[in-house]
C-alpha cells in the first residue's frame, strides 16, 4: 500500500512535479478549446477547479462535441 510518509523528500517532489506538469496540459488543452467554442461556463470551472486533469478530460472528451 502506498503511504505518504514513506516517501522521501526527492520522491515526493518528483511525484508532485509530475501531477503538476500532467494538470497543465490537460488544463491547456480544455481551456484552450472551451475558449475557442465561447464556453465561458465551462472556462470559468476549469480555471478555478482544480481536478488533476479529470474535469479537463471530460470536457475534451465528453462534453465538448461539435453540435451539428
Amino acid at each position: 500500500m502506498l503511504n505518504i510518509t514513506n516517501f522521501t523528500s526527492g520522491q515526493f517532489k518528483i511525484v508532485l512535479i509530475i501531477a503538476i506538469v500532467w494538470s497543465l496540459i490537460w488544463k491547456g488543452m480544455a481551456l484552450w478549446k472551451s475558449a475557442k467554442h465561447g464556453d465561458k461556463k465551462w472556462f470559468i470551472a476549469m480555471l478555478i477547479i482544480n481536478t488533476l486533469g479529470i474535469l479537463e478530460i471530460l470536457y475534451l472528451y465528453v462534453f465538448s462535441k461539435k453540435k451539428k
